[in-house]
């Protein structure tokens, strides 16, 4: 019997949370198979080889799922911000793997994860987002772990 539409809704909404806790999962698993990739490599180099199997892996879904021509449907706007978050990506995954190939992963990780409460803050300033008193505890929790941890 196939879900109404209240409850496919729901269900949609309530995923976001897995989505969540399977991309930190990643991250997590990410870090250690990073730190043991750039053993003895520049850390560009191992960049962008990363780059190229993550290039080989979404393009791939991509095409699998028939979604090529939804491309064509992307605004200039959509184009110029996803530009400036491939840069910071980018940029991002740069200076992270320089970060792991001269640091323990157990303090570049969680140090990486203040990236969270920053988020957090310019979601404010620029999406007009309204933080509850618990997100709030939460990055600031993670603000004193990244102080904690680079004392």
């Amino acid at each position: 019997m196939p879900m109404a539409n209240s409850e496919s809704a729901l269900t949609l909404c309530l995923m976001w949370k897995w989505y969540a806790l399977l991309s930190a999962f990643f991250a997590a698993l990410t870090a250690i198979l990073a730190k043991l990739g750039v053993k003895n490599v520049n850390s560009n180099v191992a960049t962008a080889v990363r780059t190229l199997v993550i290039l080989f892996i979404t393009w791939g879904i991509v095409l699998a799922a028939g979604q090529l021509k939804q491309v064509k449907e992307l605004s200039k706007t959509n184009i110029l911000f996803l530009v400036l978050s491939g840069i910071a990506t980018g940029l991002s995954w740069l200076f992270y793997f320089k970060a792991l190939q001269t640091g323990n992963v157990s303090k570049v990780a969680p140090i990486d994860k203040l990236s969270v409460a920053i988020a957090m803050g310019l979601s404010v300033i620029f999406l007009n987002e309204q933080l509850d008193t618990k997100t709030i505890i939460g990055g600031l929790l993670i603000v004193a772990g990244t102080i904690i941890i680079i004392l």
